[in-house]
């Protein structure tokens, strides 16, 4: 057997690392019953080339295979075994395939860390027992190989061999299953159930997938992420190997569920990071099972999608409606034609076609292959980053498709003859056969099961381009390692400590002082010049607006002297700041410490509706300017930021200065910042005389150290 594990007589695709025997087995030791039997009938039926051995003690055969009565029975260390007898047997077997020197294992039993405090004693005992060897679950379905016909999988599924395809990794084995089921014409080539991960998770096994050439995307059905500086690691590997990875992440989660008491932490839930992480890293994120298979269909085809610019052609002025609608709620454009380009596809089609993107070409062309083509071949060459046809199969047990297989030939023909990205789009599931999605698949163009389906895989596929461009032009510093936040009590920092603590780091802040008496609150008002803004301030003092510790516009000293004397006995001290008169937006920015991901930024819009307008983007740290200045202009404060209705356009520049300043300080005090809140931040006009933009308020919330 070659050094790499790889079966005699295969190309070493896969180096053997952690997971390249298990993955890609030239022998399998299959130990128990029943569910051995069907591992066995599964390998046989794929075709699998490689040695298979069952184990039993009590039987004289499995599946009609001669049985070994232990693993020290059998002729060599086996690269992949499956596990199925029950949990406690479970740890006996592993720790003699490990003694052995097995390449890996599946752990098939369940009763461990899914069944409470005695079955998590026991999967920590499991992972003990196995010493270095890897091992997939307990309490999962295990491994398909459709590449290379291992199948160390104990049910039915609905695949076939393939040649190359993607790898899914989910927890689920049922949802697996599903997955195999599909019939919309997605090879996949690996399928991993990893069951409750005690010692391989998502990152360990997409590690090891994105290493066999023959792996073209990868698709990840995640309920959480527990590794995700590893997972960072791999998606830059996956970029450099131009694999792209999309994931359907489950669970939403509430910020109330976090002890907290910022803004920023009620409005940045714990599914609104993980979409900020997994956009960092560039994996593509999707919200359904169809738009999952629908997108690594698409990255399967044509990989990572340079850009948002499509074109849609139908023989249908309602699909093209239809289609021009469903992209309103997209992140995709139907950019208009060049003068040029529509005459080019003028030229192909009669006078009373009104040329446009989507294009309704009518059905002058209708079955005419060489006319057709010239059609899509003209529109194709556009430069658009994906060209789709609308095209609905007829039901082939009571019509005649020739017509419709005219059409698809002519796009066959165009694609060859341009070299351009190419799908077609059935908008219902069913007029999408099998057969046709295989073919077009085949020719290189992505067979679509629905329009908003096929705009989200679109979506995706541009998110994962988008994100790697960045990445390989040097646009983004490195993401800050994840560390566990410390364990320390936490102290809540005043306003004013909190302010000089990011002016330190360079945010600017109103002229200000904080004082202890009235009659100091009245002689650094006559100092700063009216109006002024007087606020309670202490560690106590979260939410000052609430209860009525600030007062704006403070025109002279006898409205000071009583304001004073009413807030005094509200905090520690009071806070005196001149007003900043030109404000043109109000802006929130945020930091907090997420438990699985670490530090997040949260931008939004800032005051006091800041929940209710829910206006908001999140990054993660470290973010550069632009990723900064990308998110601001997401948002919908940034319409008053721009000029709204003939008003001053604010300080940007300032502005993104302002945020990194507040980075800049919660990157230096990682190690124990649990929350930071400021806001707002005041826009001001360009130019404004001591900056455009100014912090008026902030809270800070430390661990002791």
């Amino acid at each position: 057997m070659p050094d790499d594990g790889t079966a005699p007589g295969q190309p070493a695709t896969m180096p053997q690392g952690l997971l390249g025997r298990l993955l890609r087995p030239a022998s399998i030791a299959v130990i128990g019953g029943k569910e051995a039997g069907v591992v066995i009938r599964q390998c046989e039926k794929m075709g699998y080339g490689g040695a298979i051995w069952p184990v039993n003690p009590t039987r004289s055969e499995v599946a009609g295979r001669p049985c070994f009565a232990s693993v020290e029975d059998l002729p060599a260390a086996p690269d992949a075994a499956f596990v199925a007898v029950n949990r406690h047997r479970t740890l006996e077997v592993v720790e003699a395939l490990a003694a052995r020197g097995a390449g890996g294992a599946i752990a098939y039993a369940s009763g461990f860390k899914e069944a409470g405090e005695e079955g998590g004693a026991l999967q920590r005992r499991l992972v003990e027992a196995s010493g270095l060897m890897p091992v997939i679950g307990p309490n999962c379905y295990g491994m398909i190989n459709y590449l290379d016909g291992a199948l160390l999988w104990p049910d039915q599924h609905g695949g076939r061999r393939c040649e190359r395809g993607v790898a899914i990794v989910t927890q689920s084995g049922n949802i697996a299953i599903n997955f195999t089921m599909n019939q919309r014409g997605l090879p996949i080539g690996y399928l991993l159930a990893l069951g409750n991960q005690a010692k391989i998770g998502v990152a360990a096994a997409v590690e090891a997938l994105i290493e066999d050439p023959r792996v073209t995307a990868v698709g990840l059905h995640l309920e959480g992420i527990d590794e995700p500086s590893r997972l960072a690691r791999v998606a830059e590997r996956a970029r450099e190997r131009g694999v792209p990875i999309v994931a359907l992440k489950a669970g939403r989660s509430e910020a109330g569920k976090r002890l907290a008491l910022s803004h920023t932490a009620s409005l940045a839930g714990e599914d609104a990071v993980v979409d900020a992480f997994l956009r960092r890293l560039g994996i593509a994120r999707v919200h359904s099972i169809p738009a999952f298979l629908e997108t690594l269909k698409l990255l399967h085809v044509h990989g990572a999608l340079p850009g948002r610019a499509i074109a849609s052609m139908s023989c249908s002025g309602g699909e093209a409606s239809l289609i021009a609608d469903a992209g309103e709620q997209r992140r995709v454009a139907f950019r208009p034609l060049s003068a040029a380009r529509r005459e080019a596809v003028r030229a192909t089609l009669s006078d009373l076609v009104a040329i446009d993107n989507p294009l309704d070409y009518h059905t002058f062309i209708w079955a005419d292959r060489a006319r057709t083509a010239a059609t899509f071949g003209a529109m194709m060459d556009s430069g658009f980053d994906l060209t789709l046809l609308i095209l609905d199969l007829p039901r082939a047990d009571r019509c005649d498709p020739a017509d419709w297989d005219v059409t698809l030939d002519a796009l066959e023909d165009a694609v060859r003859a341009t070299g351009r990205r190419a799908g077609v789009v059935a908008t219902l599931g069913e007029l999408m056969p099998e057969a046709v999605a295989e073919r077009l698949i085949a020719a290189g163009i992505v067979p679509f099961e629905g329009i908003d389906e096929a705009l989200a895989a679109i979506e995706a596929a541009a998110d994962i381009g988008e994100a790697w461009a960045l990445v390989g032009t040097g646009g983004l510093p490195p993401l800050l390692p994840f560390r566990p936040a410390s364990e320390g009590a936490v102290r809540t920092l005043s306003e004013w400590d909190s302010k000089q603590a990011l002016k330190a780091a360079g945010l600017a802040l109103p002229p200000g002082r904080r004082v202890g008496s009235v009659e100091d609150a009245v002689a650094t008002a006559e100092a700063l010049g009216y109006p002024v803004v007087l606020k309670a301030t202490g560690a106590g003092l979260a939410h000052k607006s609430e209860l009525g510790a600030v007062r704006l516009k403070l025109e002279h000293a006898e409205a000071v002297r009583a304001t004073a004397a009413e807030l005094l006995p509200l905090g520690e001290a009071l806070l005196v700041e001149a007003m900043v008169p030109d404000a043109l937006a109000e802006v929130i920015v945020g930091v907090q410490h997420d438990p699985q991901l670490g530090l997040f930024l949260l931008v939004g819009s800032g005051g006091v509706l800041v929940e209710l307008i829910a206006d908001r983007a999140i990054l993660m740290l470290m973010a550069s300017a632009g990723e900064i200045e990308r998110a601001l202009r997401s948002l919908r404060v940034m319409r008053l930021i721009e000029g709204h209705r003939g008003r001053p356009a604010g300080d940007l520049p300032a502005l993104v200065a302002a945020i990194q300043a507040v980075q800049r300080y919660a990157v230096s005090e990682a190690h124990r910042l649990v929350e930071l809140d400021v806001n707002p931040i005041l826009v001001r006009p360009l130019g404004a005389e001591g900056g455009g933009a100014v912090a008026v308020d902030a809270l800070i919330r430390l661990r002791e150290e």
